[in-house]
């Protein structure tokens, strides 16, 4: 049996599909080939989940030069790990003798196996899994794992950034800046430089990340920080970034796919919630999840219309405290191979604060 999945379209989507991807492998037959469709299919080369990985992009032109390039796979069950129409679409083109998905946003035709919505809605992670129930596997896994597969190249490049631009001998946490969904997700430049002065009072050096669309935030931190603040701000390709999370000491970040890679790969994360739901998304494995109980939170929507009170009440020291608690380490813990301090191998459960 030929399996082909198409993966989600985010990188974080994509990592919470590995325990699908790992229950698919473990559930089928050794001679049964896998392949992967997707923009990130690239981050999950090396991980022994599939045969083969396609990337498939992101804009319509781009999948219309590459759908007949997937199809060659000629696969016997197409798993439609999207909701979109578009992916099931693509399933039926590519031949998929059974494509099964969720029935909604109109694909139902489209579909061999149709499974119904959850209602309640359940995290991400489960909903994939639940796409397997027509094949009959169980869930061999519910929590991503990832190991670092970039090769010593990527590796060494990670190292001589991280130690370019740190301090020696002190733990490294990185401060994910952006995020793609919208400015409601991004924490204020104001806190993150409070988050920067309190890790530096406990010996922690912390290090801003992001792509060079972060480059504004990055400045507006750094004017607010009171102290020069090391940045890999446009210098954290996608190609490096297991690398470089790998090698981190903890991860600060909003709901993004930053936090689930980084969580996947063993680095303990901390994650800010605002407009979405930890319910539903937030990172599995050594991740710490804060959030406020406002009123107005979840909305889903990309940019606040009032003050953006569900980020903006989340303290630097609150923050600050997370991390030491989430890497379970003190600032003069000993320094371990590849940068940073030991880390153990505690999961956190998510904290919540009142307003």
């Amino acid at each position: 049996m030929r399996v082909l999945v198409r993966l989600p379209n985010w990188l974080g989507d994509t990592v919470m599909a590995v325990p699908v991807l790992r229950s698919l492998r473990a559930g089928l037959s050794p001679e049964d080939p896998v392949a992967l469709a997707g923009p990130w299919a690239t981050v999950l080369a090396g991980q022994g989940l599939a045969a083969s990985g396609i990337t498939y992009p992101r804009t319509w032109t781009g999948r219309l030069q590459t759908a007949d390039s997937v199809g060659r796979f000629n696969p016997d069950v197409v798993l439609v790990l999207p909701n979109s129409f578009e992916a099931a679409l693509a399933a039926w083109y590519w031949g998929g003798r059974r494509r099964i998905g969720y029935d909604t946003a109109g694909r139902g035709r489209l579909l061999t196996d149709r499974l119904p919505l959850p209602e309640p809605r359940c995290h991400q992670i489960d909903e994939y899994l639940g796409l397997l129930v027509p094949l009959g596997i169980a869930p061999a896994t519910r929590e991503p794992r990832l190991e670092v597969a970039d090769g010593e190249t990527a590796g060494a490049e990670a190292r001589d950034l991280l130690a370019a631009a740190g301090r020696a001998g002190r733990p490294c946490v990185g401060i994910h800046l952006g995020a793609a969904f919208g400015a409601s997700k991004v924490w204020p430049p104001e806190r993150v430089a409070e988050l920067c002065r309190s890790l530096d009072r406990r010996g922690l050096t912390p290090m801003l990340l992001g792509p060079p669309e972060d480059s504004a935030a990055e400045r507006r931190v750094r004017e607010r920080a009171e102290a020069p603040v090391p940045s890999l701000v446009g210098r954290d390709r996608p190609e490096l970034l297991p690398a470089l999370l790998a090698r981190l000491d903890a991860l600060v970040s909003g709901d993004t796919g930053v936090a689930h890679l980084a969580a996947a790969l063993g680095t303990p994360v901390v994650t800010l919630f605002g407009p979405t739901d930890p319910r539903l998304t937030a990172p599995r494995g050594r991740a710490t999840v804060i959030t406020k109980s406002v009123a107005c939170a979840p909305c889903f929507q990309a940019r606040c219309p009032i003050d953006h009170v569900c980020m903006r009440t989340i303290t630097g020291e609150e923050v600050a405290e997370a991390v030491l608690g989430a890497m379970g380490a003190s600032a003069s813990a000993a320094t371990r191979p590849g940068g940073g301090s030991q880390r153990d191998g505690r999961a956190h459960e998510p904290r919540r604060g009142d307003v």
